[in-house]
């Protein structure tokens, strides 16, 4: 486990805290202030739930069934069952990051103060991520409206000492043996405390903030592979000159264009575009274009990091606990802000994706990739070279661009017309997931065709920058092979799809560019 902890106050949290505990095992406390911010709103909930008065989550029904009142006698059972019905997940588990984010992400807007919920509970929750103890949560049940209601109802389970859960040996046993076997004691819901677990935006925002910080190594290590692949393909790097991006000034596109050029600085292979057997004014778009295409995906990245911020600042509930004292109904609950740029993101990694491919596709035609050997064979016609890679390849970029359509852009009515329009966060966080996945192995493959290109131009006397060769040498030493005869080639790019995942790719390179953005 790792010693880091976390702190959870009452004014949100940030990105570094999510992935943290999600991906690092981190620990979790409570500051002071979010044991305060929880006992002051839960005075006002006991004051409120103690009237005779209906007020909604605390003493009614939910959501189409918000109309009947509920007597004191039934509110403990109310809030159990609301857990135990919503707790309606299908299909494969989650993923175990997922999770840990979304109980993070949970924890975070109780203890902001504005839900109602004891102090104890909060604590509860922080004991069984600090136990880690995973609730099994199920791919389906997510409309992204009135929170990831299935998926947090699984975790509200688990603190029941109800439902299944994983241990932090893997093992998955019933979540209340979990708890005696870690000394916590499973909570008794009392009023609201069962619908404030439940209604929150956090699985969809947890997956966001994982997915940018995956996205951002992806687009710097794209920038090396669009660089590796002009640098075989013998282009120019005059298009990358600063002057040029200055005077269309959208930062992404400057940044590309920057690390690409500091990737080439020093190649001897640049600049040979009108030299060689097939001249050109001009390289082609997949190859001039780089910056400009990735620029915009990082300009999307940072417009998709602005919203997660203020989401991770948010406190997400229905109804919700107002300093005045007011319990107050409300819709920030909906998943709107968040699947919108979940569904961008998807659509620029299919781009990115796309742009990578043809790159591949250009260093494997012997009549577009000047003077390099078909397929980068050893001997073609024996030898298939990277011919299906580049099948593959194509593959994962035709999932892409289905992957890319849109979740948010559909809504299907549910409880019974109450909650007609949905945004469906939960799904566009799904699929961005798969999508980032593939893009790595995308990139992969477009380093490995491009080393392996510049390596054969090296072979004729050329000299790559020495950033291109501190990166074929890092790629080797990983035991990703270079050119040579045909051989079973799946280790190869599975080799490869791990060293741009790790981020190894720029931790080569930089050591010669300097940081890279």
């Amino acid at each position: 486990m790792d010693m880091h902890t976390v702190v959870v106050g009452a004014s949100g949290t940030t990105a570094q805290d999510v992935i943290a505990v999600a991906r690092g095992n981190a620990r979790v406390e409570l500051s002071a202030a979010a044991v305060d911010a929880l006992a002051a709103a839960r005075e006002i909930v006991d004051a409120l739930a103690a009237k005779p008065e209906p007020v909604y989550g605390v003493s009614t029904g939910f959501g189409a069934l918000a109309s009947r009142h509920i007597g004191q006698d039934l509110r403990a059972q109310l809030q159990r069952n609301i857990v135990r019905s919503h707790a309606a997940g299908m299909g494969p588990r989650v993923e175990r990051e997922v999770v840990r984010a979304l109980m993070f992400l949970r924890l975070k807007t109780v203890a902001s103060g504005h839900t109602g919920v004891r102090p104890e509970v909060a604590q509860t929750m922080a004991d069984v991520l600090n136990a880690g103890i995973t609730p099994v949560v199920h791919e389906y049940g997510s409309l992204g409206c009135s929170g990831d209601l299935a998926p947090l109802s699984h975790c509200a389970l688990t603190l029941m000492g109800e439902g299944d859960a994983e241990g932090p040996d893997g093992t998955v046993r019933p979540a209340g043996e979990l708890l005696a076997a870690h000394g916590i004691t499973p909570v008794e819901l009392r009023e609201k405390e069962g619908l404030a677990l439940l209604n929150g935006t956090d699985g969809m925002l947890g997956m966001l903030v994982m997915a940018l910080a995956d996205l951002k190594s992806l687009y710097t290590s794209a920038d090396i592979t669009a660089a590796l692949s002009l640098e075989a393909l013998l282009g120019t790097d005059k298009v990358l000159a600063p002057e040029l991006h200055a005077i269309r000034p959208h930062p992404g596109q400057g940044v590309s264009a920057d690390n690409m050029l500091r990737v080439l600085a020093g190649s001897g292979l640049t600049g040979h575009f009108q030299e060689d057997e097939a001249p050109r004014v001009q390289d082609a778009y997949s190859v001039r274009c780089a910056p400009q295409v990735n620029g915009a995906g990082r300009d999307t990245l940072d417009h998709a990091g602005t919203v997660a911020a203020r989401e991770l600042a948010s406190a997400v509930d229905n109804p919700v606990v107002l300093p005045d004292g007011r319990v107050e109904s409300n819709g920030n609950f909906h998943g709107a802000p968040v699947a919108y740029v979940l569904d961008f993101l998807a659509i620029v990694a299919a781009d990115l994706g796309s742009i990578t491919e043809r790159r591949t596709d250009r260093l494997l035609d012997k009549n577009r990739s000047h003077g390099l050997p078909p397929f980068l064979a050893d001997d073609a016609g024996v030898d298939s070279g990277l011919m299906i890679a580049q099948y593959t390849q194509a593959a994962l970029v035709s999932e892409m661009k289905r992957l890319a359509v849109p979740a948010s852009a559909d809504s299907i009515p549910s409880s019974a017309m109450q909650e007609d329009h949905v945004s469906m966060g939960w799904s566009a966080a799904r699929k961005l997931r798969t999508a980032v996945d593939n893009l790595a192995r995308i990139i992969a493959v477009e380093l490995y065709a491009a080393t392996r290109a510049i390596e054969l131009r090296a072979a004729g006397g050329l000299t790559p920058a020495p950033a291109s060769q501190a990166a074929i040498e890092a790629l080797r030493a990983a035991g990703v092979q270079g050119p040579g005869p045909d051989r079973f080639l799946a280790p190869d790019l599975a080799a490869a799809d791990a060293f741009v995942r790790a981020g190894k790719l720029v931790e080569a390179v930089e050591p010669v560019t300097g940081p890279l953005a």
